[in-house]
């Protein structure tokens, strides 16, 4: 293509935190301005910090009527009644095992979709990238743009720089604050621990809890934002394990681009690349690297450089894509005159979706099948039998049924398929012996009974006879059953 250039774009002077010809393995925070950019990458971070900003800020203020007596906060971490509420799901402390699971769905999807679109998570959704990019959003809103950030870090200070420096932390004091109260509404009702934290009425717990989360918040989003995704967290270094050179991640396409050199007017494209090393890409970039200096661990594939990129060919009348999502297999086909086909289906991403899809659908298929009813029965040990006047055998047990419902509810006991067991409630009023026992337990509580077993002797199978207790809900809305064994003599 011959296209001639008339009027060129911006050339930026800024060079890359991590030149490749200087990458040292530590290196002291260099603050990054980045510059605003519109596009299609920049428009779905904005989506998606809405997104999930939104699902962190109001989650805890949406209601779930439960029935009485039960917490109407649709999502609650119920520490004191020690349950997880989740619009209609209840999670009780001996469900941990979902806890394992969604954290084990997580990691495979974490997995899959880096081998699919690499740091994808970290560009988009990480929470360090989506509170960055509020404060730099609010430090933009108040500051200027890049230029102007610049120009007011490097003058003196005066009442305007300190007013706006003061204006900017304020709002991301807000913030940060806004960050620990919301995290805490989650573990109380939050509009009770809201009036509670202004009226001084919290406990000094949800205060250093705020006050700890403000300060990593300030502060990371703040002071260490780059710091954070290059140092503190691991995943960069992880995720190599997790892709492979099928893998697109956001790259500098040398084969079109180079060699590169700065636009001079009326030149033609035909003996040269692409690239007219406007550096657009650089100023863009929150982590302050070059993209076109390959793969490297800083970037966090938020793909603002595309967008960057995308301008500058749009206005020099060149195709898009100099810089987009590639894979490493693509360049080595490219520089050997093959077709470059994009692929998402391979073992790797199959392994891990089928593993993610498989997992999900047990943790479902348990979760919308399991009984809201459980018992466990112990037997005395001591005695382990009590030989009665009549030659009847009797044994001593205790129940711990739990109830799961929203309600109280009323359950009959009896020893299947044995029609001569007789049950006696102990502490009971009433001494007698039945066959069947009622037993009350309140909504969402775990209730103990212990009870005695009495079975004739010559029914008896030796020392140790298998008997099962089955529980009814007299309102035919529960069944559990439990095998135990009743002892007696050597016959």
């Amino acid at each position: 293509m011959t296209t001639k250039l008339e009027t060129a774009p911006d050339r930026f002077e800024v060079e890359a935190v991590n030149k490749k010809e200087n990458r040292p393995l530590y290196t002291k925070r260099v603050k990054i301005h980045p510059k605003r950019i519109y596009g299609l990458f920049r428009q779905l971070k904005w989506i998606i910090m809405a997104i999930t900003l939104g699902i962190y800020y109001v989650t805890p203020w949406l209601r779930w009527d439960r029935g009485a007596g039960v917490p109407d906060q649709a999502v609650l971490i119920d520490f004191p009644g020690r349950r997880f509420y989740f619009f209609f799901i209840e999670i009780w402390p001996h469900e941990v095992y979902y806890l394992a699971g969604l954290l084990i769905m997580a990691a495979l999807g974490l997995f899959a979709v880096t081998s699919v679109v690499g740091r994808a998570w970290c560009g988009y959704a990480c929470p360090q990238t989506v509170w960055t990019d509020l404060f730099i959003w609010v430090e933009r809103l108040i500051e200027g743009d890049r230029g102007a950030r610049i120009r007011l870090d490097k003058a003196p200070m005066s009442l305007s720089k300190a007013s706006r420096r003061i204006a900017k932390y304020a709002v991301w004091l807000v913030i940060s604050a806004a960050t620990g109260g919301a995290w805490i509404f989650y573990f109380a009702d939050a509009p009770t621990l809201f009036i509670d934290l202004f009226t001084l009425n919290a406990s000094v717990v949800a205060y250093a809890t705020v006050a700890v989360l403000t300060f990593t918040t300030f502060s990371l989003g703040g002071f260490m934002r780059e710091q954070v995704c290059t140092y503190m967290c691991p995943w960069p270094r992880i995720q190599a394990a997790m892709m492979d050179e099928e893998s697109l991640t956001v790259s500098y396409k040398r084969d079109r681009g180079e060699p590169r050199r700065p636009f001079k007017k009326g030149e033609s494209f035909a003996d040269r690349g692409d690239c007219i090393d406007c550096n657009a890409c650089v100023v863009v970039c929150p982590q302050g690297i070059d993209i076109r200096d390959g793969q490297q661990l800083e970037c966090i594939t938020c793909a603002l450089c595309i967008d960057a990129c995308d301008d500058v060919m749009t206005r020099i009348g060149q195709p898009t894509g100099l810089i987009g999502y590639d894979s490493v297999a693509n360049e080595v086909r490219r520089s050997e005159g093959r077709p470059a086909p994009i692929r998402l289906l391979r073992p790797r991403t199959i392994v891990y979706t089928l593993a993610w899809a498989l997992i999900g659908a047990a943790m479902l298929f348990v979760l919308f099948t399991r009984s809201d009813l459980d018992i466990n029965v112990l037997r005395d040990r001591n005695p382990v039998f009590t030989t009665l006047s009549d030659g009847s055998v009797r044994n001593g047990y205790t129940f711990k049924i739990l109830n799961q419902a929203n309600r109280n509810r009323r359950f009959m006991l009896s020893v299947l398929g044995r029609e001569d067991a007789k049950l006696t409630i102990v502490g009971s009023e009433d001494k007698s012996e039945w066959r069947q026992v009622f037993l009350d337990v309140p909504s969402d509580q775990l209730r103990s009974f212990r009870l005695f077993v009495t079975l004739p002797r010559d029914v008896l199978e030796g020392e140790s006879t298998e008997i099962e207790f089955v529980l009814i809900d007299v309102n035919g809305e529960g069944r559990a059953s439990y095998n135990s064994v009743f002892r007696g003599p050597d016959q």
